[in-house]
């Protein structure tokens, strides 16, 4: 009778276990399986300081796996550490394999192109919209101290400093991270440009010529001509009269829109910045140039020019001349010109 008992509790207790194994491979294959086999990737992203269960919890509430607690205890059990970032996941992935790539950290990337010639404040308005960075980060990172005289920028900001060009970037990416990797390669990219200046003081007078000739030249072989006019300008303390200094006023300094033409009253806006009521450079770049306008700055063409005017709305094209009779002759040829095309 004993025995008979002893057999019957140990059978049961070989059920139960059968059972619970059973179970326990049927919840693993189902908790691990693929939350749809038809998903299609979207953007996930873990904060810096996420608990493994938070990441669990918002994994399984954006679709992405079954079950929080299977996805908390695989963590666990491989030891995985997740990073913080943003990830192209899948709910057809399994959650084994959405555990490893968070493990991994390979983050989506993005290929972000910032143009020639925007001010800092347009650069992190564009990276804001790519949900790269927030706007007032990358201002805030762009005027910090610490950056600045890690590259020895004598400036209370990064303006001019920001090469524009294509990037690799993450979303969510630390602002001065962005503004590091900006600045650093401004200064890889001109290193080999002939006429770099080697000393600070010198390399940001030639940034602030350079901002403005990418905000005035279109066509690329009109930038060194456009250069050499304005160092003809500095080097007899003639005023540089450029437009793009009164548009840098009211766009970024008074925040108005960008005017569809200058009239006589921009002209005379008291600021360091109009080049029409002072001589010299204006105080800092007005814009982030790229390497054309950088090339031509660093060495301006020799020529005698000291003025130029638009002579063709459509291309862009500039005619230049040497003496004020001239430049004055150019445009009355030009009113000529268009009035008889009328």
């Amino acid at each position: 009778m004993k025995h008979n008992i002893v057999m019957r509790l140990i059978i049961f207790a070989v059920v139960i276990c059968v059972s619970l194994f059973v179970g326990f491979v049927a919840f693993v294959h189902w908790a691990d399986s693929p939350r749809s086999i038809e998903g299609e990737g979207a953007l996930f992203s873990i904060a810096k300081g996420a608990s493994l269960v938070s990441i669990a919890n918002s994994l399984h509430e954006q679709g992405f796996t079954r079950s929080p607690l299977y996805t908390t205890l695989y963590a666990r059990y491989a030891s995985y550490s997740l990073k913080a970032g943003t990830y192209r996941l899948s709910p057809s992935y399994k959650t084994s394999e959405i555990l490893f790539r968070l493990h991994e950290g390979k983050e989506e990337s993005v290929r972000i192109t910032i143009p020639e010639g925007l001010t800092v404040s347009k650069t992190a308005r564009l990276l804001e919209t790519e949900g790269i960075v927030s706007a007032d980060a990358f201002i805030k990172a762009a005027t910090k101290t610490a950056l600045l005289a890690k590259f020895s920028i004598p400036a209370s900001t990064a303006e001019g400093f920001l090469f524009p060009d294509t990037y690799s970037l993450h979303y969510h990416m630390d602002a001065e991270q962005l503004v590091s990797l900006m600045i650093s390669n401004f200064f890889t990219k001109t290193a080999a440009l002939p006429g770099v200046p080697s000393d600070v003081e010198t390399l940001y007078k030639k940034v602030i010529l350079a901002s403005i000739v990418e905000r005035e030249y279109r066509l690329i072989d009109e930038a060194p001509l456009i250069a050499s006019v304005f160092t003809n300008r500095l080097a007899i303390g003639m005023g540089l009269q450029s437009c793009a200094t009164v548009e840098y006023i009211i766009t970024e300094l008074q925040g108005l829109p960008h005017p569809t033409r200058l009239l006589a009253q921009d002209l005379e806006i008291d600021s360091p910045y109009n080049t029409y009521l002072w001589a010299g450079l204006p105080p800092a770049p007005i814009s982030n140039p790229g390497l054309i306008a950088l090339s031509a700055s660093f060495a301006p063409l020799k020529t005698n020019y000291r003025y130029f005017r638009l002579s063709d709305v459509t291309t862009g094209q500039h005619i230049f001349t040497r003496t004020l009779d001239e430049h004055v002759e150019a445009g009355r040829m030009l009113y000529l010109k268009k009035k008889a095309g009328r």
